[in-house]
């Protein structure tokens, strides 16, 4: 198997772009004022990411990716930890993948 060669420099490209903007967010974040309402808005921003990328998987229906969400939903409920949650439900649709 070869790699193509220019994947390495444009990997290397979109690394460096990727944590340029990550940095450059941090770093200008400390010229704003933290008020109540923006301190509210980045506190609910990962639920909309997360939202974003469950909705159009569950309206898709698929019997794996619906199962997973329930798993997501007791871990949820049992752990209280969003990432053990997470593990679980991707846990759970590639043990259905494997077995069918």
């Amino acid at each position: 198997m070869s790699v193509e060669p220019t994947f390495l420099p444009l990997l290397l490209a979109m690394a460096l772009a990727s944590f340029a903007c990550r940095a450059s967010g941090f770093w200008l974040m400390r010229f704003i004022p933290i008020t109540p309402r923006l301190e509210a808005a980045l506190k609910a921003t990962p639920v909309a990411v997360m939202v974003g990328i469950v909705v159009p998987t569950a309206m898709r229906g698929q019997i794996p990716e619906l199962i997973a969400l329930g798993v997501v939903a007791v871990a949820m409920r049992l752990t209280g930890n969003d990432l053990i949650a997470a593990l679980a439900g991707v846990a759970t649709v590639a043990a259905w993948r494997v077995v069918a």
